[in-house]
């Protein structure tokens, strides 16, 4: 993934939108996924479109809508909300007050999670609840190239020292973590992003309450 490595950084911090503009960066494209980072300025939109696979989208600031070839809003979107876009049917993206969001694009068949409906926005950290003394796991995509997890983490929990065959990509949904990552401790909140390379060790431990989701590519 072409994003800065072992260090908090925020993927709309780094994105600004452009005044009258739509700006997309490409931050990963290989083994039939694409993940791509969109800034759309206040009032701008991306015409209608048609796509035979799946494209996921997660608002990172911001709010848009999803709007058919009429202009009818089929659905609304805002920060740390996702949203499956309904293959072969056009749809564009729409907003009045500006939105950076992540998209995945998966160009191939893939095993993703029942919840994630074509066209249904989901607040992610509204996904899986807290459970006293216990880390939840979900996987909303589980493929041999990538996966896409949401965590939660009870007060006093956390995950071992390990490291990864492949990088991984943090958003922090809720409350406040605690991130190792060769040999420093770095802590992040809601709406920062981290990044792991391959291979590189790393642990997580909740601070309070704490949910993140991780999107984990592999060769």
């Amino acid at each position: 993934m072409k994003e800065k490595t072992g260090e908090i950084f925020s993927i709309s911090n780094d994105n600004p939108t452009v005044k009258g503009c739509t700006v997309s960066k490409t931050i990963y494209s290989e083994n039939g996924y694409d993940i791509n980072y969109f800034s759309l300025a206040e009032n701008t939109d991306i015409s209608a479109e048609t796509y035979e696979y799946p494209k996921i989208c997660i608002v990172n600031s911001g709010e848009m809508e999803g709007v058919n070839v009429k202009g009818d809003i089929v659905w609304n979107a805002k920060s740390f909300e996702i949203i499956v876009c309904p293959q072969n049917e056009p749809i564009g993206m729409r907003t009045k007050t500006g939105c950076i969001y992540t998209e995945i694009a998966i160009r191939k068949e893939s095993n993703m999670n029942e919840v994630l409906e074509a066209g249904k926005v989901l607040k992610l950290a509204d996904l899986l609840p807290y459970q006293e003394g216990r880390i939840v796991n979900m996987d909303l995509i589980n493929d041999p190239k990538l996966k896409f997890v949401i965590m939660s983490f009870d007060e006093r929990t956390g995950l071992s020292e390990h490291s990864a065959p492949g990088e991984a990509l943090i958003f922090a949904l809720d409350g406040q973590g605690i991130i190792g990552y060769e040999g420093k401790e770095h802590t992040i909140k809601a709406g920062e992003n981290f990044k792991f390379a391959k291979n590189g060790k790393h642990y997580v431990k909740a601070d309070g309450k704490f949910k993140m989701a991780l999107l984990l590519t592999l060769e």
